[in-house]
């Protein structure tokens, strides 16, 4: 268990999870070197909002947002929240990664991060099948409007069965 599950362990016993998600990612030195901010998490945390400001902090060569910073502030947010989404019986890793550049991004940029319940259940269905499985989640940076695409992030997640997975890596150690 890492540093950050421990503090969200204990954080839970005193406020919401939204509430965890939010500052704790906010206040996390991983993230915030990122300079993405997130701006709401809904109670579920089925959805969650981030903002990534242009700021000194992240501008490139040519006076725009850095594609690495782009990338972090995206980056951890989807495994995260379908770690928190599906609790403690399945194992939730980042496989892959595309990144795909639509335009330069010279003002501040936004994010929208969503599961539904019909996604969740339709996943936790088909790991009860095959006892993994992997989803892609596509997520686009853009304006305020949300009307102009400057970036899209495509993510690979691998989730599975945690009694499954340990028996498999067992097996693989061998």
């Amino acid at each position: 268990m890492s540093i950050y599950q421990k503090l969200a362990e204990i954080g839970s016993k005193f406020v919401g999870k939204d509430i965890l998600f939010k500052y704790g990612f906010n206040f996390s030195p991983m993230y915030r070197r990122s300079t993405g901010r997130i701006m709401h998490v809904s109670q579920d945390l089925m959805d969650i909002k981030m903002k990534l400001p242009i700021s000194y902090k992240n501008r490139n060569y040519v006076n725009t947002i850095f594609g690495g910073s782009m990338f972090a502030a995206v980056d951890p947010i989807p495994m995260v929240q379908l770690m928190e989404l599906l609790g403690k019986e399945y194992v939730v890793w980042d496989k892959s990664a595309e990144i795909h550049f639509k335009r330069p991004a010279n003002k501040n940029l936004y994010a929208h991060f969503s599961y539904t319940a019909e996604e969740l259940k339709a996943l936790k269905q088909d790991i009860g099948l095959t006892y993994e499985t992997e989803i892609i989640k596509r997520t686009a940076l853009t304006d305020k409007d949300g009307a102009i695409v400057y970036c899209e992030v495509l993510k690979t997640i691998y989730v599975a069965d945690k009694s499954y997975f340990k028996m498999k890596r067992a097996k693989t150690k061998k």
